[in-house]
């Protein structure tokens, strides 16, 4: 198949793919004698990989890594339990973080009149 076709199996754009390609992420496909990529069954698969531990939050460089875990039968699962545990970590932390800024915002806007005045608590906190 080629690439408008693996993208549209995988859920994968196009232009990711190139650049997932580009950046190593995924090894690159064979190519037709006219030079066009051609993605077969399992360069779909590794595809819905990336994409699916891109949609749970992983950056590049842990998503290689998972990629790399995937592919080594030899891996130990505890590993992998790692690397999403820590993952989950830092989605908490930054769940936490998110819930206090919008705490903090919600607070000043319900000391913010609203009207036509130009004092504003929102802008003195930030600007202090």
């Amino acid at each position: 198949m080629n690439i408008g076709q693996a993208a549209e199996a995988s859920g994968v754009s196009a232009k990711m793919i190139r650049y997932y390609e580009e950046i190593a992420l995924i090894p690159p496909p064979a190519r037709s004698q006219s030079g066009y990529r051609v993605y077969g069954p399992d360069d779909v698969h590794t595809l819905r990989f990336v994409r699916r531990a891109r949609s749970l939050g992983f950056s590049i460089e842990e998503t290689g890594a998972l990629l790399a875990l995937w592919r080594d039968r030899s891996r130990a699962s505890a590993d992998v339990k790692a690397m999403a545990l820590k993952h989950v970590a830092e989605l908490e932390e930054k769940a936490a973080a998110l819930k206090a800024m919008a705490k903090t915002l919600r607070h000043l806007a319900s000391h913010c009149h609203g009207d036509g005045r130009p004092d504003c608590p929102i802008l003195d906190e930030i600007s202090s």
